[in-house]
């Protein structure tokens, strides 16, 4: 079996309504490209990437055997589309390609991103009708966590839990205090990189103290001598290539430590990302791919949670397939401009922080700190954030123009 050629199919996703408004003034992850491996014995293999590999990189894969791409580091859509051929191939779900299948149904975790409470709030009670009970969010100087903890709770079922993502600090709190804070509530599930990633003493002491759960994603080594100093309860890999990931699998079970994957994307990702999970030892933690942020689900039978988990496909590879009527239709689907907008951040004491988005800074909405200095900013100051949309009136231009010239915007009441 050779491979002959790669159909690349560009697609436009749009998000979930309830969760567009945040999410178009945080990430572009609308676009997604689809790969369709075709192969000489006439098996069709599925994979899946953000951007189009170079044609450098497709021409690695076309003329080869798909066997060839067992243990892939070269990419990780591609290696999801040999992985769909091995499986069809030998006629077995592709998780049989990594070893012995450890459990049948794969826990997983939703995606948002940080907003107002009451969005918060909404989004917990949507995702919990759609079979979720675990949420990660990312934290954002520019909303207050307690009073977001304190309106999702409200809401959230009994045993829904939160995965807070402190995107390795970038705040002035300090965070054993802001930890045990969180801890009170019931719906606090884990803590996610809380310290920068290098501060492995720190991460040790942590651990020893929190009372929830504290995993580690950016690793001073790629997850090699650190993971036996235990300096964390979970450890995450996110968008490592296949070979990477197996190899990093070992270690994390030959330590009994568990760990979760973080491959964003659509049903494509979070197809081979359960097959991964199910047959590596130790990945017994909620993997996160985000696929529910999207309106649109362009495969034949999605994978849906129920009750907190997905079930391991056992069809031969993937055990998906495409619905190519609608992917032609996303194809022609035009981009939606990113939003031009100011933050306005209102404090309880009636100061407003005006600013914007670094272009620069695609992580700008939960480390500002990376792009230019603002006064010190905290996870829990207390304030909450609106969004004002570009809508062509002089008082936004004037305002967008002293943002240029002074880098924010602090106003007293009044």
């Amino acid at each position: 079996m050779k491979v002959t050629d790669i159909d690349i199919h560009r697609v436009t996703l749009e998000y979930d309504e309830d969760r567009a408004y945040e999410l178009i003034h945080y990430h572009d992850m609308t676009q997604r490209t689809i790969y369709v491996v075709r192969t000489d014995s006439g098996l069709l293999g599925l994979g899946e990437s953000a951007s189009p590999e170079s044609q450098d990189v497709l021409d690695q894969y076309i003329g080869s055997n798909p066997f060839d791409w067992v243990g892939d580091e070269t990419s990780l859509g591609l290696g999801t589309a040999m992985y769909d051929l091995m499986g069809k191939a030998a006629g077995v779900p592709a998780y049989k390609l990594f070893g012995q299948k450890h459990r049948s149904w794969v826990p997983v975790a939703a995606w948002t991103v940080s907003t107002h409470p009451d969005r918060m709030a909404r989004a917990v009670q949507a995702y919990a009708e759609q079979g979720h009970t675990w949420m990660k969010f990312h934290l954002s100087p520019f909303e207050n966590v307690i009073d977001q903890t304190e309106a999702m709770q409200k809401v959230a079922p009994k045993g829904f839990r939160i995965h807070y993502d402190f995107t390795m600090h970038g705040t002035e709190d300090h965070m054993p205090a802001l930890l045990d804070r969180l801890s009170e509530y019931e719906i606090a599930g884990c803590f996610e990189d809380p310290l920068p990633g290098e501060d492995i003493d720190g991460y040790i002491e942590l651990r020893q103290r929190s009372r929830l759960p504290i995993v580690l994603h950016h690793f001073p080594t790629a997850a090699t001598y650190e993971i036996f100093r235990r300096p964390a309860d979970a450890y995450m890999l996110g968008h490592a290539r296949i070979g990477d990931a197996a190899r990093r699998a070992g270690l994390f079970a030959a330590s009994d430590s568990p760990f979760m994957l973080q491959n964003t994307g659509s049903d494509i990702t979070r197809a081979m990302t359960v097959h991964m999970m199910a047959a590596f030892p130790s990945a017994n933690f909620h993997f996160v791919s985000a696929t529910e942020v999207s309106r649109q689900r362009f495969v034949t039978e999605p994978l849906h949670p129920v009750n907190g988990f997905i079930r391991v496909p056992e069809k031969p590879g993937l055990g998906i397939e495409l619905d190519m009527k609608e992917v032609e239709r996303l194809e022609g689907l035009e981009l939606r401009p990113k939003p031009i907008f100011i933050i306005v951040s209102k404090f309880d004491n009636g100061a407003i922080l005006y600013t914007r988005p670094d272009p620069k800074n695609p992580h700008f909405m939960v480390r500002p700190d990376w792009s230019r200095t603002l006064m010190p900013m905290s996870f829990a100051a207390p304030l909450r954030s609106d969004y004002w949309d570009d809508d062509g009136s002089d008082e936004f231009n004037a305002m967008m123009a002293r943002i240029e010239r002074e880098g924010a915007v602090l106003e007293a009441s009044g």
